[in-house]
């Protein structure tokens, strides 16, 4: 479709009133082609795209019904259902009008017409059209996009456990609880539970429990109404209300402060739950998945985590295994992170030389797949060659950990992950915590236990 000159195309049995419509439309910069009847209309849209098309109802066969014109409308719309369609006739009724409409048209001309209505009604259609294809097209873009990042890569033997539950649990509205060390793809896990489950045309909404701040879970959560607190300037509804019908993911679970744990228990128990400040009970229906890298045992029996609680979120329990128990995905990851970051960062696309790949097979990967993908992107953006190097990767500093290190504690593993990502980031520890996937509190926690 052309924005500076607008295709229209037109059906009418009567020449004088194609010419009319020809020299009405070519002085407002539009091209016109036009045809005897809607026939040969229909045949040439099977073939060529216009912007918008006028057709008369009536036709030698029947001259007041509209009944030909009607029919030919609902061919149009059998294989062509977006084009602009507009109808006209000189015998307008409203039944007529209505009937058009309903098998398909958008608008309706009474002949003789008034240029003013005729022109602001075909610019306003060619608008709405064009913005129903700008919709369409960013719709299929999405639907890539989620397709590429629900991309499962689970050729290990320790994945096929997790394949098998999702394609028992997926379809279901079991809660899921998907545990795992940082970086290992819980988020990703999610992604496809809910592509795959009976909710997938409706919302999954994401919030990472340990980005909010403790004041204000309720109102994320829950909403508020106007007044419930000092800013709390108009109502405001809560994740769960944006997840209504769909799917709620539940990042970080652990960090939820145990003072809310027992809202949050009511809500999965029961589908019912208050805005903050308001008294009137909602009921919402919502499938929870969550995530976490703590051991929720442990945060049970230190009194921080409700069982109760725990019941409830892990109807089913998976567990994703970390990349260094995955050495048949590290290559297929390599290489879908490669084209992926390529694609995005507009560079040409590469293969990963033999050096690199030893590198990244050889490698321990402490922050797991995140780290992979974080790796991979900066040899993206620094390889210069046909090929990705080994030295592209920057896997050489002493600080990162290797295989050939030997068996390790799983403390000694987390102590050098987290000085590795310290030095990779200068002491940054909002950067390091970014890296490794947990809070800035959580790595101080750790820093002070490890005494880094």
């Amino acid at each position: 479709m052309s924005e500076l000159l607008p295709l229209v195309f037109a059906a009418d049995d009567r020449i004088d009133v194609l010419e009319s419509l020809r020299l009405l439309l070519k002085a407002e910069g539009f091209e016109l082609r036009t045809f005897a009847n809607g026939s040969e209309i229909a045949a040439a849209m099977r073939t060529s795209s216009p912007d918008a098309v006028f057709l008369d109802l009536n036709y030698g066969r029947d001259t007041t019904s509209g009944e030909e014109g009607l029919n030919w409308i609902s061919q149009i719309r059998s294989f062509d259902g977006t084009t602009p369609l507009i109808a006209m006739t000189a015998w307008g009724s409203v039944e007529i009008a209505v009937e058009a409409m309903r098998r398909g048209a958008q608008d309706f001309i009474e002949k003789p017409w008034e240029n003013e209505r005729l022109l602001t009604v075909l610019r306003t259609q060619i608008a709405l059209g064009r913005a129903a294809h700008r919709t369409r097209l960013l719709e299929d873009n999405y639907r890539q996009l989620v397709a590429a990042d629900t991309e499962l890569v689970a050729k290990s033997a320790s994945m096929q456990p997790v394949l098998e539950t999702i394609d028992r649990v997926a379809p279901s509205d079991a809660n899921v609880l998907i545990t795992g060390e940082s970086g290992t793809g819980k988020g990703l896990l999610a992604r496809v539970i809910h592509e795959r489950s009976a909710r997938r045309e409706r919302d999954l909404v994401i919030v990472n429990i340990g980005s909010l701040p403790e004041t204000l879970f309720e109102s994320e959560l829950f909403g508020h109404v106007k007044g419930a607190f000092t800013d709390a300037k108009t109502d405001r509804i809560g994740r769960f209300e944006f997840a209504e019908g769909g799917t709620l993911f539940l990042d970080e679970i652990a960090n939820i402060p145990p003072p809310q744990q027992a809202r949050l228990l009511r809500v999965l128990e029961e589908g019912q739950f208050e805005r903050l400040g308001s008294s009137r009970t909602q009921q919402v229906n919502v499938r929870v998945l969550a995530a976490t890298n703590a051991d929720l045992s442990a945060e049970i029996a230190a009194g921080r985590f409700r069982k109760d609680l725990l019941y409830r979120i892990n109807t089913i329990q998976i567990h994703l295994p970390p990349l260094r128990d995955r050495a048949a995905d590290i290559e297929p990851l390599a290489n879908l992170f490669l084209a992926r970051h390529a694609r995005r960062h507009r560079r040409p696309a590469r293969m990963l030389s033999d050096d690199a790949l030893s590198a990244v097979c050889r490698y321990w990967w402490p922050g797991n797949v995140r780290e992979l993908s974080h790796v991979v992107e900066r040899a993206v953006l620094m390889a210069s060659g046909s090929c990705v190097a080994a030295s592209d990767l920057g896997l050489s500093s002493g600080s990162e950990i290797s295989l050939a290190r030997g068996p390790m504690r799983l403390d000694q593993l987390v102590a050098e992950a987290i000085r590795a990502a310290m030095t990779r980031h200068q002491g940054d520890t909002g950067a390091a915590a970014n890296e490794l996937g947990i809070s800035r509190s959580a790595l101080y926690r750790r820093m002070e236990k490890f005494e880094l």
